[in-house]
């Protein structure tokens, strides 16, 4: 199996096709996902809506190569990844995949362009002084330029979740699946993130699949496909936001 980027110009970024997740406990089975199907093309920027419970940091997880589906398949740039080992998975993740959490989950003993760098050296093939570049240029980017040397314990929440956004770019991944990422946010700081990501989206045209309540952060995206119950129970599309709705949110 290759684990190259293969973008063919009628293949989804992403096709998810009866995906479903059991947990066994003894004789009890319990069904999280029961047979989710949703694409996702290059470029877009789509919400993942549903209750607590729904099943939406598991598929999250799935999608993410972090846990296993029970059965169905889902395939990232033309890749059938539910066939794939766990040395390709690993090697797929660290190339097309970045990750935006609810808790930005930083190091924080190191500074604000050690966490970002880590993810190209952690591949360990990385050119240091390369990757401190684009760590610097992404830092920048996202308003921090003037935090680099700053350990992870002196920023502030909105601060950190920038970082994180940063170390998920760190890869130039295809795909940022983000669960939550502005829930520890304050109002501010949540705009903030929100007009980063979508900024990001438009500049590089990189996809985001974003888990979120919360209903101003959905009205931002592209798409919106709501899981209920396991379930996809529904796939809209937005009209594209005007200015006085950014501003309000």
């Amino acid at each position: 199996m290759s684990l190259k980027h293969m973008s063919p110009k009628q293949t989804p970024l992403l096709s998810v096709a009866g995906l479903t997740k059991n947990y066994v406990d003894g004789d009890v089975v319990t069904q999280v996902l029961k047979g989710i199907d949703f694409e996702v093309t290059k470029g877009e920027f789509v919400a993942l809506l549903g209750p607590s419970g729904s099943g939406k940091s598991t598929l999250l997880s799935i999608l993410g190569t972090l846990l296993r589906p029970t059965d169905g398949h889902f395939f990232m740039l033309g890749i059938d990844l539910t066939t794939a080992d766990e040395r390709e998975l690993t090697m797929f993740r660290n190339l097309n995949i970045g990750f935006v959490f609810q808790y930005h989950h930083l190091l924080p003993d190191f500074t604000a362009l050690e966490n970002v760098m880590f993810p190209a050296i952690a591949a360990g093939d990385a050119d240091e002084v390369e990757a401190e570049h684009r760590a610097t240029m992404l830092l920048t980017r996202v308003g921090l330029g003037h935090r680099l040397n700053y350990k992870a314990t002196k920023l502030s929440g909105g601060q950190k979740q920038r970082v994180a956004l940063a170390r998920a770019l760190m890869n130039n991944p295809a795909l940022v699946l983000a669960d939550e990422p502005t829930g520890n946010l304050d109002r501010e700081s949540a705009h903030q993130v929100m007009e980063l990501l979508a900024e990001i989206n438009a500049e590089s045209g990189t996809t985001f699949l974003i888990s979120t309540h919360d209903p101003n952060i959905a009205a931002r995206c592209a798409r919106k496909i709501t899981v209920v119950d396991g379930r996809v129970a529904s796939i809209e599309s937005n009209e594209p936001p005007t200015k006085r709705d950014l501003v309000a949110a």
